[in-house]
């Protein structure tokens, strides 16, 4: 008989606005859950068009949707006001990817398999309108065609 592991441990997490909470804010998350059991590679990904990161990006009023408005308070993008289409909002999105990957950092867990290099972190921009998937490269500071 068999134990019943997921070699992959490949698992999905697409929470709003991709946010992932800081690591010991209260209540266990889906997403600290998620981090602690499946993690062999973290891939971080936003997308043009964004409407999460461009609400904020836009001083959108979110009053009325409360928790969007409170997941939404764990995101700091950077760049000035503008449309969906701006390349601010881009911008925005671009630093939004990399302060998010940052916040899986904070997990233990993710700490000691970094250091043991049994992880590895990845930050993804999809372009909607072309298709297109750029990854970070830290070594040029840049966002670059996969």
């Amino acid at each position: 008989m068999q134990p019943l592991i997921d070699h992959a441990r490949r698992f999905g997490q697409r929470p709003a606005g991709g946010i992932v909470p800081p690591y010991g804010t209260g209540n266990p998350s889906g997403e600290a859950a998620t981090i602690e059991y499946a993690v062999e590679d973290v891939v971080v990904c936003g997308h043009s068009h964004c409407g999460a990161v461009g609400a904020l990006v836009q001083g959108e009023d979110l009053c009325a949707v409360p928790a969007v408005r409170d997941r939404l308070a764990h995101a700091a993008p950077d760049g000035a006001p503008g449309r969906a289409d701006d390349p601010a909002v881009t911008d925005a999105v671009h630093g939004h990817v990399l302060a998010r990957l940052l916040r899986p950092r904070s997990h233990p867990c993710v700490g000691r398999r970094l250091a043991a290099g049994r992880l590895r972190l990845h930050g993804w921009f999809h372009e909607v309108h072309t298709g297109a998937v750029l990854e970070y490269r830290p070594e040029s500071d840049a966002f670059e065609a996969l």
